[in-house]
């Protein structure tokens, strides 16, 4: 079947959650919950896993068990409220209420364009924060904000270029709302967002996926940063450009 993004935990309109998880070298796989309850995923013979919870919803937190030992977070997930290594929640992507309705971009030779890294912008070193200071950049003629990787990285303190969770942007700086917050101010002030992604490797702390996904990653050829991620896949392919257009 079709899905609006085939990776992690989509919530059905018709309420529950579906859980897809792409790991071809388990044997088996259960989504773990709180109290250590456990729900088996059934596997599609092709390295996909997925199991719809009538239970879950948005806010429920969750991991993924691996042959019955390791607790890996989805690589597709959202948020992750307790870092790389803990469990990840479940979002609802369309429950934000978006005001920059009238927001239709500007063209690029409008781009003044001011790069800058969430954590040490403001004291808050937050998203919030960021959105409160986006006068003092358009009044020095800023037309546009590039914000450095987001991607859930191990810790509190990063530049953001060891990432590991690409769809979860990191909760050190707040929530995702908090993220579509500071996004739908800057529209109101008519300034341009972009944001600096890193598709070239993973970093090397919270990343499972060699473990249950090694075909993510190729011998071929190696970067400085850790192993090469293997765009020959088709499925790893799908994960990024699913990743671009969830952006």
């Amino acid at each position: 079947a079709a899905h609006a993004m085939p990776f992690g935990a989509e919530v059905l309109p018709q309420g529950g959650v579906r859980f897809r998880f792409w790991a071809p070298a388990a044997k088996r796989v259960d989504v773990a919950f709180p109290g250590n309850r456990m729900a088996p995923m059934k596997p599609d013979g092709s390295g996909w896993y997925e199991h719809v919870e009538i239970q879950a919803g948005p806010g429920t937190l969750y991991q993924y068990r691996i042959d019955g030992e390791l607790l890996v977070p989805d690589p597709a997930s959202r948020f992750q409220p307790r870092d790389v290594d803990g469990p990840s929640e479940v979002i609802a992507p369309r429950a934000y209420k978006w005001s920059d309705h009238a927001w239709n971009g500007r063209p690029w030779n409008d781009a003044v364009i001011y790069e800058l890294h969430v954590g040490t912008f403001t004291p808050e070193g937050t998203y919030s924060g960021v959105a409160k200071k986006l006068g003092v950049l358009r009044d020095l003629g800023i037309t546009a904000i590039e914000l450095m990787p987001l991607a859930d990285f191990a810790g509190k303190r990063n530049w953001g270029y060891d990432g590991v969770l690409p769809y979860a942007p990191d909760s050190v700086y707040g929530r995702p709302e908090d993220l579509k917050a500071l996004v739908d101010a800057a529209h109101a002030a008519n300034m341009m967002v972009f944001l600096d992604v890193v598709y070239n490797h993973f970093g090397p702390k919270g990343n499972y996926l060699p473990r249950y996904a090694p075909q993510f990653f190729t011998d071929r050829y190696r970067t400085p940063w850790g192993p090469a991620i293997d765009y020959t896949n088709p499925v790893v392919r799908e994960f990024f450009l699913h990743n671009v257009r969830y952006w």
